[in-house]
């Protein structure tokens, strides 16, 4: 059995950007229709999920929407390339080690994120990171390679849902949270609260105002990645 586990989310975390707005503006300088609109209107709805006030369900309807325009072929091409310009230039040593660290260590590492997995799960393996738990994506038919069809399947990765996504993954390896001698979950979210009250060990990363205002009064470790 895994001594610990260490949960890490990815944007603003493991990552000094926001996955899914970045690749919302690297398929605006593709040029394609209505892509730039597309970019400008996931900025809007970051700024609403920075402020604790996103719609989930009305977001994952827009910016998963164009990913029923195109094939899983053409859609792959467009991320490798996606990795290669914004992701990798992106990934800081010290994210590296800090999972390199848990693994090293012989902990359960797992990415919880609200991102989907079509963008992150190539993100997670330039980690090293081999478990994620993402959003994820219906298929037409079901089948797991057959085109996107825009929406969203399962329990979303988001505030409370991402403690229902670890405790069913967790059951599906035949653990339970609470029989870690330690829990992690590195976040930089207030959105991420309910998972970090779970955990025995949260850490607020990089974190925003009010998680950082919360960190402090509770004690919890603060880490800074990308200064």
């Amino acid at each position: 059995m895994n001594r610990n586990l260490a949960l890490f989310d990815l944007d603003h975390t493991l990552l000094p950007l926001d996955s899914d707005q970045a690749w919302a503006h690297y398929f605006a300088k593709l040029g394609l229709a209505g892509s730039r609109q597309h970019a400008e209107e996931i900025d809007s709805y970051y700024k609403q999920y920075v402020a604790g006030t996103l719609d989930m369900t009305a977001y994952l309807d827009h910016t998963l929407a164009p990913l029923a325009e195109h094939s899983r072929v053409q859609l792959d091409a467009w991320h490798a390339q996606f990795m290669h310009d914004v992701i990798l230039p992106a990934i800081r040593p010290a994210a590296v080690n800090l999972v390199r660290q848990h693994l090293d260590a012989g902990d359960l590492c797992c990415i919880v994120t609200a991102t989907n997995v079509f963008i992150t799960a190539p993100i997670a393996r330039a980690l090293g990171v081999s478990h994620l738990l993402g959003i994820e994506l219906a298929t037409e038919s079901g089948h797991p390679d057959a085109a996107y069809t825009g929406k969203s399947t399962g329990i979303l990765s988001f505030r409370e849902g991402k403690i229902a996504r670890t405790e069913n993954w967790l059951a599906s390896l035949g653990h339970t949270l609470a029989e870690f001698e330690k829990s992690y979950f590195y976040s930089d979210s207030i959105n991420d609260l309910p998972l970090m009250e779970r955990v025995s060990h949260p850490v607020a990363t990089n974190p925003d105002e009010r998680l950082r205002s919360i960190a402090q009064a509770r004690h919890w470790p603060i880490l800074n990645l990308f200064k």
